[in-house]
C-alpha cells in the first residue's frame, strides 16, 4: 500500500513539474509579427553601408550594386525576447509547405534581438550572384511580385525555436508590405 501512495505521490509531483515548466516557457516564448502601420521608421545599415528606411508594417526589398538586400519591420507580441538566428527566401511567394529544415537557411552575420513588447528588425542580404537564390530573388524584386522570408528565432537562451513565415506584397513606387501568415514550433507542437 505505501509502494502505492508513493508512486501516486510521484506521478502527482511529476505532473506539477511539467506544468511549471510548462508555465515558465511560456513566459518566455517570443512571436514575431509585422510592426503595426503608426510604428516608427527603423532605419537599418548593412555591413557595406548601404542604408535601408522602412516603416511600420512594411518591408524592403531591392537590389543594388549587384547585392540584393532585404529588410522586415518587426514586432514582438510575445513575452519573451527574440533572438534571431537564420532566415530563408523564396521567391515563388509561396505560403504552401513546411519550412526547410534549419540547416538550409542563411546564418545571421550578426545578432538581432527584439525586446518583448517591442519593435525591431530583420534584415538579410545576397552578395553572391552564383547563388540561385540570388537571381530568383532579383528576378521577383524587379518584376514586382510577392517574396516568402521564414524567420527562424529563438528566446535568449536559444531555445522555444519558431519560424515565422512573412508574405512581402509589392505596393506602389518601391514600397513592399508585411504580413505575417504561419508559425512553426519546432523544439515543441505547434500551435494547430
Amino acid at each position: 500500500m505505501l509502494a502505492l501512495a508513493t508512486f501516486a505521490s510521484v506521478r502527482v509531483s511529476n505532473r506539477a513539474a511539467r506544468t511549471t515548466e510548462r508555465s515558465l516557457l511560456a513566459g518566455m516564448l517570443p512571436l514575431l509579427v509585422p510592426s503595426r502601420i503608426d510604428d516608427p521608421l527603423e532605419k537599418i545599415r548593412f555591413v557595406d553601408d548601404h542604408w535601408i528606411e522602412i516603416g511600420g508594417g512594411h518591408a524592403a526589398a531591392e537590389v543594388s550594386n549587384n547585392v540584393v538586400y532585404l529588410a522586415i519591420a518587426l514586432r514582438n507580441v510575445g513575452q519573451g525576447l527574440a533572438l534571431l538566428d537564420r532566415w530563408n527566401v523564396d521567391a515563388s511567394g509561396t505560403l504552401d509547405g513546411e519550412p526547410k529544415h534549419p540547416d538550409a537557411f542563411h546564418r545571421l552575420t550578426r545578432d538581432l534581438y527584439v525586446a518583448s513588447g517591442d519593435v525591431g528588425f530583420w534584415q538579410g542580404a545576397f552578395r553572391d550572384e552564383s547563388d540561385p537564390d540570388f537571381s530568383a530573388v532579383a528576378m521577383s524584386i524587379a518584376e514586382r511580385r510577392s517574396l516568402t522570408v521564414d524567420l527562424l528565432y529563438g528566446d535568449f537562451e536559444g531555445g522555444q525555436r519558431t519560424v515565422s513565415r512573412f508574405l512581402l506584397t509589392p505596393r506602389e513606387n518601391t514600397q513592399w508590405l508585411s504580413t505575417v501568415t504561419r508559425h512553426w514550433r519546432l523544439d515543441r507542437p505547434s500551435p494547430r
